[in-house]
């Protein structure tokens, strides 16, 4: 099963098996991470789900949607490898995929 490393904003990690066709906000959520709120339950519209993926990680999902880069575009704190956790779709042949939640969930 996928893997999925939640680096936490209070700087610890959390590892968690993240069934393929669930996202990496599923996973944290389930899991009761904290960081990631997901108000909106993964509709993309609300961006308490914003996470920093590394440049390995970016290229195990594809490219963010017109929708997900325009919530981004505004977002505090938003970056180049700046992503919506609900957006990221695991597959079953990720292997260990690690993010990197930010600091104020949204």
């Amino acid at each position: 099963m996928p893997t999925v490393v939640y680096h936490l904003p209070d700087g610890s990690n959390s590892v968690v098996e993240v069934p393929a066709g669930q996202s990496v906000m599923d996973g944290s959520v389930r899991n009761n991470l904290p960081g990631i709120i997901a108000e909106c339950g993964g509709s993309c519209s609300c961006a308490t789900c914003h996470v920093y993926l590394g440049e390995d990680a970016a290229q195990c999902f594809g490219e963010p949607s017109m929708e997900e880069r325009d919530l981004l575009e505004y977002l505090e704190g938003a970056s180049p490898g700046s992503r919506l956790a609900c957006q990221l779709i695991v597959r079953a042949e990720m292997g260990i995929v690690e993010v990197t939640v930010a600091q104020s969930g949204g």
